[in-house]
């Protein structure tokens, strides 16, 4: 380069003056810049590092007060935890005691209720009871007099039967007398003599009875007066002979009316052929109160007995028989409506309705009761 160069003395060489003088300048400014360079990175570096640092410093500090408020609410929520359960627990404990309380007060509300409702009760079945034992002497005495009624209407029944050509009547309620007056008839319409019979249906005999009927004999004018009771008097058995009364069971008087009626009848056709009326009516005595009498009704009694006994074993059979079917018809019923209630459990109101199988509201024990009391 012209002006830039020039020739060096010993070698003659030719120096450019730029490379010789710049380079070593640039050089250095170069180190120069590199040192501020990197003095100025260092120290920005350094700022920065400080920087990161204190932000380091930061974030750990936040770090660790995160960590502690973590560990914080952590231990809060423990706490609460514990106090929540702590508190459930006192809750429950205090619910528990309340409910005791209630049921205590509801149990004594209840039993001094059910005490005033059992004294009540108590009171209610007291006066219940007496009406029931009112009612119940009541029902005696008319069952009794119905009883009355019954056997009179049962012998005047029995003797319509047996005898249809005879006259058979029944003395008025109200009206002294027996209960039945049976005139005795043959197919001509000639009375032979009358009969009254008197029923009693007792547990007890009463000898009042045998001087009773002879007043009602004497004013009858009738020839037999027979009683025929449910209780024989002592030391008779089925019939007997008492002061000119004759004494008939039940089971007897059909036979003994029998017997009565045929000597009757005999004692008036002796009358009429001429034997005096005062000795038939002694051969009548002395008919009702000899053997012959009593064997003929023994015999006539036994053969009734006989057949009743017979019919008697007849009935017990048939309800044994009845006995034996009911309880099977009870066991398959009873295994039916198990059945039916199992099934029923199952399927619900799915299953159709069985009316017969379906259980009715029962009766309250007072019902039956009273029922069974009537």
């Amino acid at each position: 380069m012209v002006g830039n160069s020039i020739n060096c003395p010993y070698c003659k060489k030719k120096i450019d003056l730029t490379d010789a003088f710049v380079q070593p300048i640039e050089e250095k400014i170069r180190k120069n810049l590199e040192k501020d360079i990197r003095k100025e990175l260092a120290e920005e570096a350094s700022v920065d590092l400080n920087d990161m640092r204190e932000q380091l410093k930061e974030k750990d500090a936040k770090l660790k007060e995160a960590r502690d408020q973590e560990a914080s609410l952590r231990k809060q929520w423990r706490e609460l935890e514990d106090r929540s359960k702590n508190l459930d627990l006192e809750m429950n404990r205090k619910l528990d005691k309340e409910r005791q309380k209630i049921n205590e007060e509801a149990t004594r509300r209840i039993n001094a209720e059910h005490q005033l409702k059992d004294k009540e009760k108590e009171k209610m079945i007291g006066d219940l009871t007496h009406q029931i034992e009112d009612l119940k002497m009541k029902a005696q005495l008319g069952s009794q007099q119905l009883q009355g009624e019954i056997l009179e209407i049962e012998i005047e029944r029995l003797l319509k039967d047996t005898f249809p050509q005879d006259e058979i009547e029944p003395v008025q309620k109200g009206t002294a007398g027996a209960d039945v007056i049976h005139r005795v008839l043959l197919k001509s319409g000639l009375c032979c003599g009358s009969i009254i019979w008197e029923s009693k249906r007792t547990k007890n005999w009463n000898n009042v009875w045998i001087s009773k009927l002879k007043d009602d004999q004497r004013d009858a004018k009738a020839e037999i007066a027979i009683i025929v009771t449910t209780a024989l008097p002592d030391g008779i058995t089925n019939i007997g002979f008492i002061n000119g009364v004759v004494i008939s069971d039940f089971q007897s008087f059909v036979p003994v009316a029998i017997l009565l009626r045929t000597q009757l009848i005999e004692v008036a056709r002796a009358t009429q052929v001429g034997v005096g009326r005062n000795e038939k009516m002694e051969m009548l005595y002395n008919y009702l109160i000899g053997t012959e009498f009593k064997q003929k009704v023994e015999g006539v009694v036994e053969a009734f007995a006989t057949m009743k006994k017979e019919l008697d074993q007849e009935k017990r059979a048939i309800q044994n028989l009845w006995a034996k079917r009911e309880k099977q018809l009870q066991r398959g019923m009873t295994s039916m409506i198990g059945m039916y209630g199992g099934i029923h459990g199952i399927a619900g109101a799915s299953m159709p309705e069985i009316k017969l199988l379906e259980i009715k509201e029962l009766p309250s024990g007072d019902e039956n009761k009273d029922q069974n009391d009537g």
